[in-house]
């Protein structure tokens, strides 16, 4: 397994991939990279992890490297993605990392870079951080300057203060609803600050599952639906409402229905997008993956919807060039940049909770699944392909036979090759975080989304000449 790097940082498996040479490595290449920045002044750099047994261990590791390249530290210990990035803003440091692999499976880790804006670094910082790495241009402190570590644990409530801050969030009239809800946060770096915000929020009974933050996954973290059974099952017992469930970094949301339903984290976003439209008009924009029920409702607000390469980087610059009010990425992360410009599952939280009591409010009650039946419906499959080294590198190669074989679709080849058909779509695309090509598709109904995605699936095997699996 080799290490991926990207706009989201280095990720890898621990002991394998992810090493302490590299790790060292690319700290020492992020403090260069900051002092060049920062013009050779001290830099102070944020950093947090989530509760993974590997991530104390890294992040001392990543801590010390700093303090011996000549950067102060902020260290926020456990916490989620965007309360790491709302503290590089709040502490005006010179950039952020988060030890943290988001939805890979336990045995990962990860090293997220931001800058002083608290953003994932953009293609072109990664450019500049890889090749200090590959020249070895890194910069160490004299013993008499070396930096110096504190220790802050008071973001949780700073960021949940910053979302309930919010002009369109009221929790008195949540409170009116009297909901109870489940919260799974997969033991990762919510089971603290999850339950917190909903209890603030109004909500009146929280019921936590997996909550403990031990770091230990109960299952597999990634909040899609054949990983939910359990939860399901739990929801089912307590009788609650709806279900609101994390990944490890609470960067995405999904919800179950009070029937045990999805809502569909691609409609996380949707839901978001069309209660805060209600507040303040401008574009909306998404990834390429992401469901065309977005645009749908960018349409009924008489605003732009724009759609950019997958990656969190990626949609933020968009939403920055178009001034885009709200945005984020089919996975179920929201971007609210009233707020910052990362994905944030506590302002999803915020707002689709608002979202619903609003609903509620106008409709004579309901349920959540009614709620969800509110918005354009559409279907989604999502699957991927694992192909060997020598089919990974003829991707452009397969992907061109594709298009020219799917000659009738709309081609748009600016992230993999996305395919748009009248009533539907398909987008190819290889990870930036795994070794596959994921195949999302979207139609009327499942059963048609499922079929061309398997059709896709044959084409790309048909095409290579490798290919080692498929899932």
């Amino acid at each position: 397994m080799s290490l991926m790097i990207s706009v989201s940082g280095i990720r890898g498996v621990v002991g394998e991939s992810l090493t302490p040479k590299n790790l060292t490595a690319f700290a020492m290449s992020f403090a260069a990279w900051t002092l060049r920045r920062n013009h050779e002044k001290k830099a102070r750099i944020v950093i947090g992890r989530d509760t993974r047994p590997t991530g104390k261990a890294i992040s001392d590791l990543v801590s010390n490297t700093l303090l011996l390249c000549g950067c102060d530290v902020i260290d926020l210990g456990v916490a989620t993605t965007p309360t790491v990035e709302i503290a590089v803003m709040a502490e005006q440091a010179d950039g952020g990392l988060i030890i943290t692999a988001s939805h890979n499976p336990v045995a990962w880790n990860a090293l997220k870079m931001l800058n002083h804006l608290g953003e994932f670094l953009g293609a072109q910082e990664v450019e500049e951080l890889l090749d200090i790495a590959e020249k070895e241009q890194f910069v160490t402190a004299r013993w008499d300057s070396i930096g110096a570590i504190s220790h802050k644990s008071e973001y949780d409530n700073y960021h949940i203060e910053k979302v309930l801050q919010l002009p369109c969030i009221d929790p008195a009239s949540i409170a009116r609803e009297h909901f109870s809800v489940l919260v799974d946060c997969v033991e990762g770096a919510g089971s603290s600050i999850v339950p917190m915000l909903c209890e603030r929020l109004g909500i009146e009974s929280v019921i936590q599952v997996a909550c403990g933050g031990t770091g230990l996954f109960p299952r597999n973290p990634e909040p899609i639906e054949e990983n939910l059974s359990s939860t399901i099952a739990a929801l089912h017992n307590s009788g609650c409402d709806f279900a609101l469930i994390v990944d490890p970094d609470v960067d995405r949301l999904a919800l179950l229905c009070e029937d045990g339903t999805l809502f569909g984290e691609e409609y996380t976003l949707v839901a978001c997008a069309d209660f805060y439209l209600k507040h303040k008009l401008g574009p909306v924009a998404n990834n390429l993956s992401s469901s065309r029920a977005l645009r749908d409702i960018a349409n009924h607000y008489g605003v732009a919807c724009y759609s950019a390469k997958v990656g969190e980087a990626n949609v933020s610059a968009l939403m920055k060039e178009k001034a885009a009010v709200i945005g984020g990425e089919g996975n179920g992360g929201v971007i609210l940049p009233e707020l910052h410009y990362g994905r944030d599952a506590l302002v999803g939280i915020a707002l689709i909770v608002q979202a619903f009591t609003l609903w509620r409010s106008e409709n004579g009650r309901g349920t959540l699944s009614q709620f969800r039946h509110h918005f354009p419906d559409y279907s989604m499959s999502k699957q991927k392909i694992v192909l060997d080294k020598a089919d990974r590198e003829s991707l452009d190669n397969i992907f061109d036979d594709i298009a020219l074989y799917y000659h009738t679709a709309k081609v748009n080849t600016l992230d993999g090759l996305k395919l748009d058909f009248s009533d539907s779509w398909v987008h190819l695309r290889p990870s930036n975080t795994e070794p596959v090509v994921r195949i999302y598709a979207e139609a009327p109904s499942k059963a048609q989304a499922d079929a061309l995605a398997s059709e896709l699936k044959g084409a790309i095997e048909t095409r290579g000449s490798g290919t080692k699996k498929h899932e």
